[in-house]
């Protein structure tokens, strides 16, 4: 008797230690959807320098180094903040507005798997980062050639903190009020490009003119514009794609839709400017390539291929209009059309997604769009979305701008403005010219 209890208990001890192996055994990660989020991570990285070559080349001759400098920047000072307070901030669990302080300098990440595509969760971390990254570096082209460099740094950590993440956290995570309302965004409508836009349209208000703003303007150097193009198009396989995490059917759809959308946006926009001007312009065909990249965002996994196309299509054409109309019969001074381009075409694209999301496309997904379902609650989630976004994003925006301007002025001098910012506030030139260019 004594024998069969001892073999019973020890018994029970072998089961009970096989199952504590088992729970401390680390979760398998898959290498597949690692490796295509990692890459995807990189091409949304690469982003940031193709937005840097596209401004650059737009600008005067005379503030190439200091544009290119002011989204490289945004690189280290928002990457040094999301690794510290920006990841946990937007995406620990916290409440219905903003996360808690579970992943404050990753604390608890490492080695720890994330999500039921089982990669590392500091591959997801990562990936976050490139966005987080670029979106306030758009806003540098609504006040380029008069942007103090110093209150620049600042406000650049700051909105990051301020807006970018509140909004990432209502979008993007299960507790976020608008996710939980029901909206939509794949990879960025609402908490990229309608941040950056409507941000860019207040810091334009504010900034002011130009003192040049009257003049005609040609862009420096079309071939830079052309290449910041096409990383960014290269990039955006990243930006969209990467955000279905998973290497699988979602992936390829959302490479798919991203890359016709671009073509439709980069056909109307050249097509508009064709019978406006009787000549097809490259600097404009590159710009209907960005509209079309920023349009179907929110929707590249959710959308099928014929909706990409209505939508991007649309976009284009309606953001050359519009871009035409700020600069003729406004006095704003939206240096680089960035509300007209990521400002509207988000918005553009976040409202449709509410018509053409699909559940033949996104299993996932509760609910259809209004017109493939005739449902109204992803339309009117969106549209919610979008509204309350903005409105958040321009307040804050203008509040933040209003207490940087009391630390340090936001505007350069006007002596400054007109030698360039390259040599005024930078001491370098581009090597496209040399110094005596700008006596």
């Amino acid at each position: 008797m004594k024998t069969l209890l001892a073999f019973a208990f020890a018994l029970i001890m072998s089961a009970g230690s096989a199952i504590a192996q088992d729970a401390a055994a680390p979760v398998v990660i898959d290498s597949g959807n690692t490796t295509w989020l990692l890459v995807s991570s990189a091409l949304v990285m690469l982003m940031t320098p193709g937005l840097a070559f596209f401004y650059a080349g737009m600008v005067n001759r005379k503030n190439v180094v200091s544009t290119l400098l002011q989204n490289y920047v945004a690189l280290a000072v928002v990457g040094l903040l999301w690794v510290t307070v920006g990841y946990s901030l937007a995406f620990s669990e916290g409440n219905a507005f903003i996360g808690g302080t579970d992943f404050f300098m990753l604390s608890g990440m490492m080695n720890q798997p994330y999500g039921d595509a089982k990669v590392p969760h500091y591959a997801f971390m990562a990936f976050q980062m490139m966005f987080a990254c670029i979106t306030p570096a758009l806003i540098t082209g609504a006040i380029a050639e008069r942007v103090n460099f110093k209150a620049w740094v600042l406000m650049l950590a700051l909105w990051s903190l301020f807006v970018y993440i509140p909004v990432a956290h209502w979008v993007w995570t299960a507790k976020g009020w608008i996710a939980a309302d029901g909206g939509l965004d794949f990879a960025g409508g609402l908490v990229v490009h309608i941040t950056a836009g409507v941000a860019g349209l207040v810091a334009a208000m504010m900034y002011g003119r130009r003192i040049n703003a009257g003049e005609v303007s040609r862009p420096n150097d079309v071939s830079m514009i052309m290449l910041g193009a096409a990383l960014l198009w290269f990039g955006w396989f990243g930006f969209n794609a990467g955000s279905a995490i998973a290497s699988g059917h979602l992936a390829a759809h959302a490479f798919v839709t991203t890359f016709i959308g671009a073509a439709a946006a980069f056909v109307t926009w050249m097509m508009v400017d064709w019978i406006k001007h009787s000549k097809p312009s490259a600097v404009g065909a590159a710009i209907g390539i960005v509209v079309g990249l920023v349009t179907i965002t929110p929707a590249a996994g959710y959308v099928t291929v014929e909706s990409a196309i209505i939508m991007c299509g649309f976009s284009g054409a309606f953001c050359n209009l519009f871009a035409h109309f700020i600069k003729t019969k406004t006095h704003l001074d939206d240096s680089l059309d960035v509300f007209a381009c990521h400002g509207v075409g988000g918005m553009i694209g976040a409202i449709m997604t509410g018509m053409f999301a699909s559940k033949a496309v996104n299993p996932a997904i509760a609910t259809e769009g209004l017109l493939v379902s005739g449902e109204t609650g992803l339309f009117i989630a969106n549209i919610t979305g979008v509204i309350a976004v903005t409105i958040f994003t321009a307040v804050v925006t203008f509040v933040l701008i209003k207490i940087v301007n009391v630390i340090t002025p936001i505007r350069v001098p006007e002596n400054e403005e007109s030698t360039g910012l390259d040599v005024a506030v930078h001491g370098e030139v581009s090597r496209f010219h040399d110094r005596r260019s700008y006596s």
